[in-house]
């Protein structure tokens, strides 16, 4: 009986060993060698990495309840809820934060009774596929921006083309489209709305103005 015991601890400990290696071998290559090369953002290694970690953690040391499914489904939802409340975060930013959480619930949970070949092969498509999403160079994003615009003339909808080359040689961007939001003519003024194509996305989850209590 002490023998069979020794031996399910043994192979607990080397089944979390090889666990733990995908997981770190998948995310240093999904942070280290997909996202920081792109981003050059430091600040959200250090989140991805330690959610990564210790999601990887709680589901491993957890995951031996006959409720896996459940589980991990419960987790993922609470992980779900998390907002950063005090920065505003790209859409792209918020994909690789959700990676990184999926990433740790796969490694720790999922069968390896064909000895790990199919969780490698798991690893690997969402590692490649992140990978060619982000170099998807050759689409474009449609960015906008808001401007106040001093010559109310030409907001009138028969100077549409004449704003259009107005804003493009003020601001440098290719503008192709624009909206009126506000008219202020006392101040003989106008909030507008410009809108761009670039490579790269500045949509980002504005800021949280709920209140807790």
């Amino acid at each position: 009986m002490e023998n069979e015991e020794l031996v399910t601890s043994a192979f607990s400990i080397s089944d979390f060993s090889n666990r733990a290696l995908i997981d770190f071998i998948a995310i240093i290559i999904l942070v280290g060698f997909i996202y920081y090369p792109k981003h050059k953002n430091k600040d959200f290694i250090f989140n991805f990495v330690l959610f990564n970690v210790v999601n990887f953690m709680i589901c491993s040391l957890l995951g031996a309840v006959k409720i896996k499914i459940g589980f991990a489904f419960g987790l993922f939802a609470m992980f779900s809820i998390i907002r950063y409340r005090t920065i505003a975060i790209s859409i792209k930013d918020m994909g690789y934060f959700f990676g990184c959480v999926a990433l740790g619930m796969i490694n720790s949970l999922a069968s390896v009774e064909d000895g790990f070949t199919l969780l490698i092969i798991c690893n690997a498509v969402i590692l490649l596929l992140t990978f060619l999403l982000e170099r998807l160079d050759f689409l474009k994003n449609e960015n906008s921006k808001l401007i106040v615009y001093d010559n109310v003339e030409l907001i009138k909808p028969e100077n549409k083309l004449l704003l259009l080359d107005d804003l493009k040689f003020r601001t440098g961007l290719n503008i192709h489209k624009v909206e009126v939001l506000t008219i202020d003519y006392l101040k003989d003024v106008a909030q507008i709305k410009a809108y761009y194509f670039s490579k790269e996305s500045l949509n980002l989850i504005p800021n949280s103005t709920d209140n807790d209590d």
